[in-house]
């Protein structure tokens, strides 16, 4: 087909009225096999069963391919099923309109026009009805047409061939490319399709956008938006004078409705001055005193502000031991805690802080989270974990007192934005304490940092605060995005790891 001659290329409904027109362009691209066509009848029942499930392509009047489908209730389905038990003799009792998952039942385009694409337009328009209808998916039984050239093979060996590129099928190539993966081989699924040996490969596309109907209301979001805290370091006549600063910022970023407010690391390190007489592991003992008000004020805070608040970090003792830890403090009331995995030599050496074993992701009601503390993020391997278990987006409170410290967090920070495909915002303080021992001086540049791909900034970063300067931070991220990159995105860093080759692997599953 000489496509500088065509002149309209339309998708529309298809309609009784278009019959004859369909059962000659049926015959027409299956090579005129008898009883290749459907009877009127079918075509009168499925267009009234689902009329936006039936379209055709026309170009310049003429049909050019057609795609038929039912909507199943995909767990009423045999996993051994056959073609004639989905559309049920021809009468496609099958059809749920309250089902779960579209099954295509025909496609084809009319030999002239192959080569035009028209095949992914009508898998594209599917995709479309899916989304529309909030179905899980797609599936149908993908033809095996080039099957008995290679019957040395099992189905399964052939299909792999196949995805490699090994041996040519135009179906299943055909279905690989436009996001369809297998789920099993049907045997017997078409009776006389010699050419598959009558075997079929069940192919499913699955609609990264749907959500599962809810019986109760939900608040569960996808555009969230951040409130970075960057915090100044100063002097406090005592610890009510520092929550008056704290809920002071808590207010600002929740009049722009923040669904989060995030506070560095140690951000209650002004405490401290008053025991600045003693020996620094004693001081920081006295510090960790206050922790527990803290905690308990800033979970009255969020529930009054209505807002998640990340506490940042704090030094706590348990038992004898010292921790650097953080809460995540819920608008329900909940309450739930992080450590910080890896203390840096300086915490070590002066304060005899101690490694923590605490990590897991947060359900929370704008995504799921997780939480490394400042050093931490310099390690991809905890990141890796919590994005295998399905974090949206990583909060990284720290303090660095340098600005090659602060280079460390960040650059890692945007790394780990990249390779796991989430979200990250760093949160820092700025200023100086020179009146607390071991933390004189603060740099910071609070940010948000996104994947780099055709959905987020270019240069992967979505907002960025002013260098060293107290101030807050707010900005928007969309969950939806992070969706579309783990199945569309140019680069697929998580799907593509080499599993078969290296992974990571908890060896203290303590949460």
């Amino acid at each position: 087909m000489d496509i500088q001659k065509i002149e309209n290329i339309e998708l529309k409904y298809l309609t009784v009225g278009d019959y004859e027109e369909l059962k000659s362009a049926t015959l027409e691209a299956y090579g005129g096999v008898l009883n290749s066509y459907w009877k009127e009848q079918h075509i009168r029942d499925l267009t009234a069963k689902f009329p936006e499930g039936q379209v055709v392509i026309k170009i310049d009047g003429d049909i050019a391919g057609c795609a038929l489908s039912i909507i199943v209730d995909f767990n009423s389905i045999d996993d051994e099923h056959t073609y004639e038990d989905i559309i049920a003799g021809e009468s496609f009792r099958n059809h749920d309109p309250d089902g779960d998952v579209l099954y295509g039942i025909d496609v084809f385009i009319k030999p002239k026009y192959r080569g035009l694409r028209l095949g992914r337009r009508l898998y594209d328009y599917r995709k479309e009805v899916c989304e529309n209808l909030n179905l899980k998916g797609i599936v149908f039984g993908g033809r095996m047409p080039n099957y008995h050239q290679h019957k040395h093979l099992t189905p399964k060996e052939y299909f792999e061939k196949v995805k490699h590129k090994e041996i040519h099928d135009p179906v299943l190539n055909f279905q690989i490319s436009n996001d369809f993966h297998p789920v099993r081989i049907l045997k017997g699924y078409l009776e006389g399709d010699t050419a598959s040996n009558e075997y079929a490969v069940l192919m499913e596309w699955d609609n990264i956008y749907y959500t599962k109907p809810k019986k109760k209301a939900s608040t569960v979001k996808t555009i969230v938006r951040l409130g970075l805290i960057q915090w100044q370091m100063r002097s406090y006549k005592g610890l009510d004078d520092l929550m008056q600063q704290v809920e002071y910022f808590i207010d600002s970023v929740s009049a722009y409705r923040s669904d989060f407010a995030v506070f560095p690391e140690f951000f209650n390190a002004p405490l401290m001055a008053e025991f600045n007489h003693m020996h620094e592991p004693e001081a920081i003992r006295e510090l960790a005193k206050f922790t527990e008000t803290i905690v308990n004020k800033l979970s009255q805070l969020s529930i009054s502000y209505n807002i998640n608040i990340i506490s940042g970090s704090m030094p706590e003792v348990v038992g004898d031991k010292l921790f650097n830890v953080g809460y995540l403090c819920r608008r329900d009331g909940s309450v739930e805690r992080y450590e910080k995995i890896h203390v840096t030599p300086d915490e070590a050496k002066v304060w005899g802080m101690q490694n923590g074993n605490k990590l897991q992701t947060f359900e929370t009601d704008s995504g799921k989270i997780g939480i490394l503390i400042c050093y931490d993020s310099e390690f991809p391997e905890l990141s890796r974990l919590l994005a295998d278990e399905g974090m949206d987006i990583l909060f990284v409170p720290f303090l660095t007192d340098t600005q090659n410290g602060y280079s460390r967090v960040r650059l890692c920070a945007q790394a780990r934005a990249v390779e796991n495909e989430c979200y990250v915002a760093i949160s820092g303080s700025v200023g100086n304490l020179p009146n607390v021992s071991n933390m004189d001086i603060q740099y910071a540049q609070s940010a948000v940092f996104t994947p780099c791909d055709f959905s987020f900034p270019s240069n992967g970063i979505k907002a960025e605060a002013t260098p060293n300067t107290e101030m807050i931070l707010v900005a928007d991220v969309d969950l939806s995005l992070l969706r579309e990159l783990h199945s569309f995105g140019a680069v697929k860093n998580l799907k593509d790891r080499r599993k078969d080759f290296y992974d990571v692997i908890r060896i203290n599953n303590n949460k």
